[in-house]
């Protein structure tokens, strides 16, 4: 049996800590979502996607940029197609493969929950300070740098 030391427990304290807040947060993001938009969070992310791209998109490239799976994205795909915020066009050289685009109301309503979403971020780190802020962007920084490291 190995024997853990300080480092490894604190480890371990770090991980649920951060683990909780991105919990929390996360479940806060998904109720106002819900609650003013009667959108998900995932929606939110392929309309945000989708505008900070600028173009149309594959269902390939939104997979691998929100780092889920094809099925996952397609689900999202139906819902935000129904509710006219995108639409789907196949390819011409491929059937296969198919484009999505904001439509003008898909647009003009990510724009609208962006606003808020922005507000609602503020609010919820209201708690920490504009330098706490950027010392906590630096040391998650320095996380990710040594876990893919």
């Amino acid at each position: 049996m190995t024997k853990y030391g300080p480092r490894s427990k604190e480890a371990i304290r770090t991980w649920l800590r951060l683990l909780s807040c991105e919990t929390v947060v996360e479940q806060q993001l998904r109720s106002l979502f819900r609650t003013n938009f009667s959108v998900t969070l995932p929606q939110f992310d392929v309309l945000s996607e989708l505008e900070r791209a600028g173009r149309k998109l594959t269902m390939s490239e939104l997979s691998r940029e929100l780092m889920v799976s094809n099925g996952n994205v397609t689900g999202v795909i139906d819902r935000l197609e129904k509710n006219a915020f995108v639409t789907r066009t196949r390819a011409e050289h491929d059937r296969r493969v198919q484009y999505i685009q904001l439509t003008p109301k898909g647009r003009k309503e990510f724009s609208r929950m962006a606003r808020h979403h922005e507000r609602w971020l503020e609010e919820l780190f209201s708690g920490l300070s504009m330098s706490e802020m950027s010392s906590l962007q630096k040391l998650l920084l320095k996380m990710r740098s040594s876990v893919t490291a």
